[in-house]
């Protein structure tokens, strides 16, 4: 079969994503063109889009989302909000898409690809790290970070199970605790007007936040969230969960559902109902509810915060990956 890279734009990947989606291996969120376009949006600008899709006669089967600058290649996206990232290939394809990428990327002057943060089963890990090397070219790969996941069972019985003794009791005695002190409620909003009203509410309580949340919510980032949750709900994969006390927004949660998994992306909670753990309980019952819709994988995504693994998060390690090429 013959096999051309040719160029693409992001609104060009953005409309054809759900011709490609079930024919392509997307890795997480982080690499849909939807998010790609929100991101380059608010953060983009320096550098220059470097996106190649491969195609095999007319069918795409590749897509390398890059960003060149000063004679190196990145991820569109960056650590800071993208928690892993990838290029998307069709299985059986990835020797037919490096090859010519680093081809390519060397005819454009690109002496260095800096990839990162990559999954230990990415395909830059399990495909262009090899292919690199045999072509001569110095690959180093370091553990940057870890990110933790959890596969859900069938039932909230059976997750709890699975919790330490200690963890298990903890989790009881806190919804009790938040039951005893008023009329709760939680759900989740994934369509329609409420998700503008919502994502208010979102921003209201992340502003009311610890320090450090407060400070990470910048304008630019306030711009990217914004962008990014209408990006995300227009193809449907935006979910809000919302836990309410006496009718009263206490906490809430950011992530999106995505081929059988759930990303927790970000969380914020009202400091006055801390004594209740609200910010714990939320995510608690946002996993709950996973677990009701047939999720099968829980991502807490990046970072090693204490609760992930008290929630039974399993580690796994997140590497940057730098190939030479010069």
């Amino acid at each position: 079969m013959r096999h051309a890279l040719t160029e693409e734009s992001l609104d060009g990947a953005a409309s054809a994503w759900h011709e490609w989606r079930h024919s392509l291996r997307w890795g997480s969120v982080f690499v849909l063109p939807a998010w790609l376009r929100a991101w380059w949006d608010s953060f983009g600008g320096d550098g220059e889009l470097y996106l190649r899709t491969l195609r095999e006669e007319s069918r795409v089967v590749g897509f390398a989302p890059l960003v060149v600058k000063g004679g190196t290649a990145c991820f569109v996206g960056d650590a800071d909000v993208c928690d892993y990232l990838d290029f998307v290939v069709a299985p059986g394809h990835e020797r037919d898409l490096f090859e010519r990428l680093l081809d390519d990327l060397s005819a454009d002057g690109v002496t260095r690809l800096d990839l990162g943060p990559v999954r230990p089963d990415s395909v830059v890990c399990t495909h262009l790290k090899d292919i690199a090397h045999s072509r001569g070219h110095q690959v180093l790969c370091r553990q940057a970070d870890v990110s933790l996941e959890l596969d859900l069972p069938a039932t909230w019985h059976e997750y709890l199970s699975l919790l330490r003794n200690r963890q298990r009791h903890e989790v009881r005695r806190k919804l009790r605790r938040l039951r005893a002190a008023g009329e709760v409620r939680h759900r989740c909003i994934e369509e329609g007007t409420q998700l503008q009203e919502y994502l208010e509410v979102f921003f209201r309580l992340f502003s009311l936040s610890r320090d450090e949340k407060a400070r990470f919510m910048t304008p630019g980032m306030d711009s990217f969230f914004r962008a990014l949750a209408r990006s995300m709900a227009e193809i449907g994969l935006l979910r809000f969960g919302i836990l309410e006390l006496d009718h009263v927004p206490a906490a809430m949660t950011m992530g999106f559902d995505y081929d059988g998994w759930h990303y927790l992306y970000n969380s914020a909670y009202a400091p006055r109902f801390d004594h209740l753990s609200v910010g714990l309980l939320c995510k608690v019952l946002c996993m709950k509810d996973s677990i009701a819709r047939g999720t099968r994988k829980w991502s807490f995504l990046k970072g090693s915060e204490p609760y992930k693994y008290r929630l039974g998060g399993q580690e796994g390690p997140l590497y940057n990956c730098l190939i030479e090429m010069g």
